[in-house]
């Protein structure tokens, strides 16, 4: 069977349960086919809302399926089919679809959030009214649905944790889902084994990410918008992590100040796919600090404050003096100190601790290796790479190649 009949029988699958439409663009981005009535108008919204271009750098990255979501709510499931050398033929596109109920004034307040858009008023009503005719799927059964896509066009099985979408949604559940009572119990035993995964600081967590998907996708309130209701989600997830990195032995010195950075970055955030990538490395960053903190040796206190100064402080270029500065005793004292205890000099650690930041936002973030760079404080992209390949013995590249984000 070719893959057009079996996504004819895909999409008769769907309308049994939902009535999800399905797009198929070509490998530059151009639509194809569409048995949504209102296809012009969604496809114009696609690509103005950026989702166009993000579908096509996410098949550059990973042959995985992706979930794109907007500030106005609307998300999309894309499975993408390949030649086998790898070039893209086609992209499959699943919606849009909305994981809960919006009406039209959250509808506006999202698409306000796009400056610039050079639409009509006109065609801004005609998609206003195409959205009311748009189907609420929750994110399981898009993930499920997008699956499904991908199996047909590939063979290849996946589950929900490979689907390029962070590990913990922050998008909020329809009602039905919030009425299945023994469903909330299940919520809590998963949340209670994320916590857990947070203070013993272990790195296996992915598998308990990987289930949560399946049993929630955040705090179910209704807010403003779309937006707002993701990041009060992703708020409330920061500060129950905060809270159980505290416990694992993170001081509060440094766990505070982190979980507020997390927290405005999720106040800052534009759109859904950044709230995404906020909840993923706030996650991967706490577990590995709760992890470094529970296997160093039992540093004395003020090697301990500078370890947490630097920790915090990895964006800029530390020097000793603003360590003796910010602490309070004598340079040169510090230093030595600071070289016994840890086996390090300062400069050395700094860096050791540079790279493992990196690593995370490698690993978390769809950043280029410049980004990281530049984000680390160091002078040039090659310095960069020379100190990464200097403690992992590979590339920024090939590290992220083995480590993929999603």
């Amino acid at each position: 069977m070719q893959s057009d009949e079996k996504i004819m029988l895909l999409q008769e699958l769907f309308s049994l349960c939902d009535h999800i439409s399905v797009s198929s663009y070509d490998g530059n981005g151009n639509l194809l086919t569409s048995n949504s009535p209102d296809s012009a108008v969604l496809h114009t919204a696609f690509s103005v809302f950026g989702c166009q271009a993000r579908m096509l750098a996410a098949a550059e990255k990973s042959d995985a399926p992706v979930v794109l979501g907007t500030s106005v709510g609307l998300v999309w499931g894309i499975a993408f089919e390949k030649d086998s050398h790898g070039c893209l033929q086609r992209c499959w596109v699943l919606g849009p679809v909305f994981y809960n109920s919006v009406n039209k004034q959250q509808i506006e307040l999202g698409y306000n959030l796009y400056h610039g858009l050079e639409l009509s008023l006109a065609w801004k009503e005609q998609f206003i009214q195409a959205t009311s005719r748009l189907p609420i799927v929750t994110n399981v059964l898009l993930g499920r649905y997008l699956l499904m896509l991908h199996y047909c066009l590939t063979g290849q099985k996946l589950n929900m944790g490979d689907l390029q979408v962070p590990a913990c949604n922050p998008l909020p559940t329809s009602k039905k889902t919030q009425e299945k009572g023994h469903d909330r119990h299940q919520v809590y035993v998963s949340e209670r084994a994320l916590l857990r995964m947070v203070r013993n600081g272990d790195l296996h967590y992915h598998e308990a990410l990987s289930n949560s998907i399946l049993l929630s996708s955040g705090v179910p309130v209704s807010g403003a918008d779309p937006l707002r209701q993701g990041k009060i989600s992703i708020t409330v997830f920061t500060s129950l992590v905060c809270r159980a990195a505290l416990e694992g032995g993170l001081s509060p010195e440094i766990a505070y100040p982190l979980g507020d950075h997390y927290i405005q970055s999720t106040e800052n955030a534009k759109n859904l796919d950044d709230l995404s990538q906020i909840s993923r490395t706030m996650y991967d960053d706490f577990i590995h600090r709760v992890y470094h903190c529970r296997t160093n040796p039992k540093y004395s206190t003020l090697v301990q404050r500078c370890i947490d100064y630097i920790d915090l402080h990895l964006e800029d270029k530390i020097q000793a003096a603003d360590l003796a500065a910010q602490l309070g005793y004598d340079e040169y004292y510090i230093t030595r100190r600071f070289r016994k205890e840890t086996g390090y000099s300062l400069p050395n650690y700094c860096k050791f601790a540079k790279i493992e930041r990196a690593k995370v936002l490698l690993s978390s973030t769809r950043m280029t290796v410049q980004e990281v760079a530049d984000k680390l404080g160091f002078s040039t992209r090659s310095y960069f790479i020379q100190c990464f390949r200097a403690v992992t013995g590979m590339t920024p590249v090939a590290w992220r190649g083995e480590h993929p984000f999603g």
